[in-house]
C-alpha cells in the first residue's frame, strides 16, 4: 500500500505530538482564544512555540488533511524549534519530526 503526502504528513502530526508529551510540553488544558489572535509569526508574541505547534500548526494543518487540501509547500518550522526547544527533554526526536514535516511539504514528497 502505498501512503500519499497527506497520509504521511497526518502520521508525522501523531508523531510530533507523542515527542511533546513525552517532553511534557503537550498542555491538557485549552487556552485562552484571544492569544490565537496574534499576527506575529507562530504567535511568538502570545504563545511559547510548542503551543503554537499543538493549538494552531497542528489543527490546521489536520484539518487541510481531513478536507483533502492543498498542503503548505514552504514551511520552516525546524530553526524556530532549534531557537526555543534546544534545552527540552526530548529534544532530538521533536526536532527530527520537524524536519521531516519541513522536508516533506517542501518537496512535496515522502522523504
Amino acid at each position: 500500500m502505498q501512503v500519499n503526502l497527506h497520509q504521511h504528513i497526518h502520521m508525522l502530526l501523531e508523531n510530533l505530538e507523542q515527542a511533546l508529551a513525552s517532553a511534557k510540553l503537550w498542555q491538557m488544558t485549552p487556552i485562552d482564544p484571544q492569544l490565537l489572535q496574534s499576527t506575529q509569526p507562530f504567535c511568538c508574541d502570545t504563545l511559547q512555540f510548542e503551543q503554537w505547534l499543538q493549538f494552531v500548526f497542528i489543527p490546521k494543518m489536520l484539518a487541510l488533511i481531513a478536507q483533502d487540501l492543498p498542503l503548505p509547500s514552504n514551511i520552516a518550522l525546524t530553526p524556530m524549534a532549534q531557537m526555543t526547544l534546544r534545552d527540552q527533554a526530548n529534544y532530538k526526536v521533536i526536532l527530527r519530526v520537524l524536519e521531516s514535516i519541513d522536508n516533506s511539504l517542501s518537496k512535496g514528497d515522502i522523504c
